[in-house]
């Protein structure tokens, strides 16, 4: 889920409105008389989603971590076999 800001075309009037990336297409579609108000900014994660991935999986999982020190110390030499 994310937030979306919207403004309304003749009013002004300015809302966030949360859902999903296909939902808010189809709000968008069912409200011609709103758009994306871009000068909010973009959409951003709803939930507690802010942050970086890597520090929001470590927090989450606790094995995450292990896993990214791991990743982080293996050789070059080693790496390019990953692949």
């Amino acid at each position: 889920m994310a937030y979306y800001p919207v403004i309304h075309k003749e009013t002004g009037e300015q809302q966030v409105i949360e859902c999903s990336v296909h939902d808010i297409m189809e709000w968008y579609e069912n409200n011609p008389e709103w758009e994306r108000d871009w000068s909010a900014g973009g959409a951003t994660v709803a939930k507690g989603g802010v942050g970086e991935w890597k520090t929001q999986l470590a927090n989450k999982h606790s094995g995450w971590k292990h896993i990214l020190d791991k990743v982080k110390s293996t050789p070059k030499s080693q790496a390019k076999d990953l692949y």
